[in-house]
């Protein structure tokens, strides 16, 4: 169960960079950019496959949802300069803390 875990933090890793080059690709124009758009998803997609063996569908995909739009607009805010509102940020703050209580609360992790 603790590499599906690990299995879901590298898929959203890989997600979130592949997300993040996005806007460097500059609609795939741009081939490095791109390239790491194309392995980054098809890494993430890979690893959240591995991580549905143990981690029901529902539970996993809402993580890497939640977990991957946070860290994306926190380093489109660094990277790109992109500013968050209070209603984003508090909006972030819910989907962290509905992150937290599924983990801590939910029966749905035992498949």
């Amino acid at each position: 169960m603790m590499q599906s875990w690990l299995f879901l933090a590298i898929a959203i890793v890989n997600e979130v960079i592949a997300t993040s080059a996005l806007k460097l690709s500059d609609g795939f124009t741009r081939p490095v950019p791109t390239i790491i758009v194309v392995v980054g998803y098809i890494l993430a997609f890979y690893f959240l496959s591995l991580t549905l063996r143990c981690i029901p569908v529902g539970v996993a995909y809402a993580i890497w949802s939640g977990l991957g739009m946070v860290l994306v607009s926190v380093i489109s805010l660094v990277l790109y300069g992109q500013k968050l509102d209070f209603a984003a940020i508090l909006g972030m703050e819910f989907i962290i803390a509905g992150v937290i209580i599924m983990n801590l609360s939910t029966k749905s992790l035992s498949h």
